[in-house]
């Protein structure tokens, strides 16, 4: 008698006999359960130690074993924070390198990108693979290069330290940012540029009304990446504007004068308008990462 084989193309880490099984279905959830738990004590932990602390005395804060919540909860903490530490300024500041650094990051790396994918250059894949290719140059290699570079700018010759371009130039030509954007614009349909030339569009016409439309998942994902690197730099900003400090230099400069309570509120103030912009454009991320192609 003939025996029927399960159609096994489809592997998994349990079985689906086994799935299906009461015993082997609660171990399942059980298992799950746990690692889900430990996953969001993970990542989710050091966040709710940081907006805790800020609520609590430095006494208390410092205490072994830790206090899972505040004793007496206050918020003098967050306020001596504000104050000491000028965050309003240190706010405007980053806010004004971030916007400034995203729209050139926007600017540069879509015509870089654009250009590379649909009006295939000379030497297009040679100029794209050294750009992957500096990816793999650490970042802090770069930095003595790079400051010296700005403190006297090739051809022009002027120093650019303590000014905001000094923070916006370096973010322009960031590869990853425009391979992101490349292979996005390569799974747009050439017969939609097509139909836009024959229509009489240019190649400029045909990026803003068809290209961007339809690229706003991946111009979104390339902007939360863009403003989140400028806003928890440290070293850069540390160095190059002294007198016009960001939230992260102004914050940890401060670590060696203020109390252990008022500098986790600076902290997890300086974090709120970062965990805010992920929580906000959460979907777009993953929407802009997934997204590779268009269905006809």
């Amino acid at each position: 008698m003939a025996t029927t084989v399960p159609n096994s193309a489809t592997r998994t880490l349990i079985s689906p006999v086994r799935l299906n099984q009461p015993r082997g279905r609660l171990i399942y959830r059980i298992v799950l359960t746990l690692i889900l738990i430990v996953t969001t004590v993970v990542f989710v932990g050091p966040l709710y130690w940081m907006a805790t602390g800020g609520f609590k005395s430095s006494q208390e804060l410092v205490r072994t074993p830790p206090t899972l919540f505040p004793e007496h909860p206050a918020t003098h903490a967050f306020t001596e924070a504000w104050s000491r530490l000028g965050m309003g300024q240190l706010l405007l500041n980053t806010v004004v390198y971030a916007g400034g650094a995203l729209l050139l990051q926007l600017l540069f790396g879509v015509a870089a990108a654009y250009s590379l994918s649909k009006l295939r250059p000379v030497l297009g894949n040679v100029i794209l693979g050294m750009m992957l290719a500096s990816m793999m140059i650490p970042a802090a290699a770069l930095v003595i290069p790079q400051y010296l570079t700005v403190l006297d700018l090739p051809l022009i010759h002027v120093n650019l330290q303590d000014t905001p371009w000094v923070i916006w130039l370096p973010t322009v030509a960031n590869a990853f940012n425009i391979f992101l954007l490349k292979r996005f614009f390569d799974s747009i349909p050439n017969e939609l540029l097509d139909a836009a030339a024959i229509d009489g569009a240019g190649p400029v016409r045909v990026l803003w009304s068809v290209v961007l439309p339809l690229s706003r998942p991946i111009l979104g994902v390339v902007s939360i990446f863009g403003v989140v690197a400028v806003w928890k730099d440290f070293l850069w900003p540390l160095i190059t504007v002294p007198s016009h400090e960001t939230l992260n230099v102004g914050v940890n400069t401060a670590a060696t004068s203020m109390p252990e309570n008022s500098l986790i509120a600076g902290l997890f103030l300086a974090s709120i308008p970062t965990i805010a912009l992920f929580l906000v454009f959460q979907r777009n991320i993953m929407a802009g990462l997934t997204a590779g192609g268009l269905k006809g």
